[in-house]
């Protein structure tokens, strides 16, 4: 197998034109073109979790709400705040068009008061987290990527009429309650973008965020 020489400002590129030329000789799509029920910008978003990944399991198994990516971007343009469920997807973030438009960025996972309150409550961390967040003055996008809690707690609040999330990405990886909370968000009426299954992570979640960001 020969090495091919990539110059570093083409491997991007490179590597999407592969996974465009990948997608089109799979059968999740239609006469070559796009997949089942994704438009172009939802195709973008897919791309970006499969280049994080180089998982296509993400062509078939992202689900978007009704006019979720223009819901996403309008809330970015208008400043709203991005919380996220750990220190490494907010880190993974691209920051830059998040904070011309007035952005605030938090993880409140690590903070003193929050684990002391968790431990004191005998809740997760997660659960104590969505809570701070939920007091934010302002709309949210709640950035999902580790915590299948933090999707229960968002829906048990919006069940009651305490709270509902301007928007949600919802894509906790792991086994226990995690399929069930994202089922929680798809089958509600809160904007979103979901990844079914057990699949996910920080970096997907971070990934799905600056590829939205990418269309601004």
């Amino acid at each position: 197998m020969e090495i091919e020489y990539v110059r570093p400002e083409e491997i991007e590129k490179k590597s999407f034109e592969m996974i465009t030329k990948e997608l089109k000789e799979s059968s999740v799509f239609i006469n070559g073109d796009i997949p089942v029920a994704f438009d172009a910008p939802e195709l973008n978003v897919i791309k970006r979790c499969i280049h994080t990944t180089a998982d296509f399991d993400y062509a078939a198994t992202m689900h978007f709400s009704p006019d979720a990516i223009d819901k996403l971007k309008g809330l970015i343009k208008a400043g709203a705040y991005i919380v996220t469920d750990t220190n490494m997807a907010l880190a993974g973030i691209n920051r830059r068009v998040p904070l011309r438009y007035g952005c605030e960025m938090r993880c409140f996972m690590a903070d003193e008061d929050v684990v002391d309150e968790a431990k004191e409550r005998q809740l997760t961390r997660a659960h104590v987290s969505m809570e701070r967040a939920m007091k934010l003055a302002g709309p949210v996008i709640f950035v999902i990527g580790n915590a299948p809690t933090a999707l229960i707690t968002l829906k048990e609040h919006c069940d009651r009429g305490l709270y509902k999330p301007a928007f949600i990405v919802g894509v906790p990886v792991g086994f226990v309650n995690v399929v069930q909370a994202k089922e929680l968000i798809t089958g509600s009426d809160i904007p979103h973008i979901v990844n079914s299954g057990r699949k996910g992570g920080s970096s997907v979640a971070a990934a799905i965020v600056n590829a939205v960001t990418k269309m601004i």
